[in-house]
């Protein structure tokens, strides 16, 4: 996480400072129907490899997976006729965290279980990041947005690529954008443990989180429940979750990396609406192994040559985000 941290602070700051930022108009300005946005979404999912078969896909105020094992698992979204990205982005999000549930053996027994949710979130954001805000995937979804939304729907792909990949920070964490979002886990794990280790009492973790969100993203904190409240996870004794997010997210690059090397043509694929290939990729060396390996790290010597490393992570970013922003 520190070495995280040390990358990203300054390109955020690079970014920001941009005086070629990408336009969000893409993102809203006119009516997206709900019943458009769920059909858009049930296809693009189902494209990549969701298996309606053997699962659902519902509505719900938050979007989330649940299992009930291989052969039943069900992801929801929300959507709002406002603004049409997170709804999309949320499907695609949960449909990762399915494709993997549903390519778990089916014995019952625990070694075809998840290996943990550094793994799950991994799957989730793999498609969710290095498919779903990758410029290959706009070239190929921008007319499926142009044919659900209608001819008000006139932008080109480059300008919905950029739109989805805007950097503004935010106060919230589950609307952060891509290259901010690391922060927002870090300062969590920092707080917590240093709540666990006797470092920093309770009560002093609102003014240690204002103190944190201006150091780190420059943004003022104007009360607590846009604060240090506004998750459900410590209230409920999650002590030690938020990290598995940024593990999920540095292992999601590491795995895009070691996917491109084995598929050359992955990014021509995904701009041809192709993902069969990907996802039996994915399978190959994640889901069907389950619990075989005591670890993540384990797994990851085993299927890619080496355990965790947050290189590719930091490397995934900095490249794409210094050419989107011309800094």
């Amino acid at each position: 996480f520190d070495e995280i941290q040390t990358a990203l602070v300054p390109l955020i700051r690079r970014v920001l400072e941009s005086s070629a930022p990408p336009s969000k108009q893409a993102l809203s300005g006119q009516t997206f129907p709900i019943d458009a946005q769920v059909e858009l979404n049930r296809n693009i999912v189902t494209a990549l490899g969701f298996d309606e078969e053997h699962g659902r896909i519902d509505v719900s105020v938050h979007p989330f997976t649940t299992s009930f094992g291989s052969a039943d698992v069900r992801i929801t979204s929300r959507f709002s006729d406002k603004e049409w990205y997170q709804g999309l982005a949320g499907t695609i999000h949960e449909g990762g965290h399915a494709m993997y549930e549903q390519n778990l053996g089916s014995s019952g027994l625990e070694i075809d279980e998840f290996l943990s949710m550094g793994t799950h979130e991994s799957q989730s954001l793999f498609w969710e990041r290095h498919v779903g805000l990758s410029r290959p995937f706009w070239n190929y979804a921008t007319p499926l947005l142009q044919k659900a939304f209608g001819d008000q729907f006139s932008f080109t792909s480059e300008e919905v690529y950029g739109a989805v990949n805007s950097v503004t920070p935010s106060l919230i964490r589950v609307e952060a954008d891509e290259l901010t979002y690391p922060l927002h886990v870090i300062l969590r794990y920092q707080l917590e443990r240093d709540v666990v280790e006797g470092r920093l009492d309770v009560t002093d973790i609102p003014q240690r989180w204002k103190d944190s969100m201006k150091e780190l993203l420059n943004v003022d904190v104007p009360n607590d429940t846009n604060g240090c409240l506004q998750d459900v996870h410590w209230s409920g004794l999650a002590i030690g979750y938020f990290p598995t997010y940024l593990i999920g997210s540095a292992t999601a690059a590491q795995l895009a990396h070691y996917c491109r090397q084995d598929i050359p043509d992955f990014d021509e694929q995904v701009q041809r609406g192709e993902f069969a290939e990907i996802k039996e990729w994915l399978t190959s060396k994640i889901h069907r192994h389950g619990r075989r390996y005591k670890s993540l790290d384990e797994l990851l010597q085993a299927q890619v040559g080496e355990p965790l490393n947050p290189k590719y992570f930091i490397q995934y970013l900095t490249d794409k985000y210094t050419e989107l922003y011309k800094c």
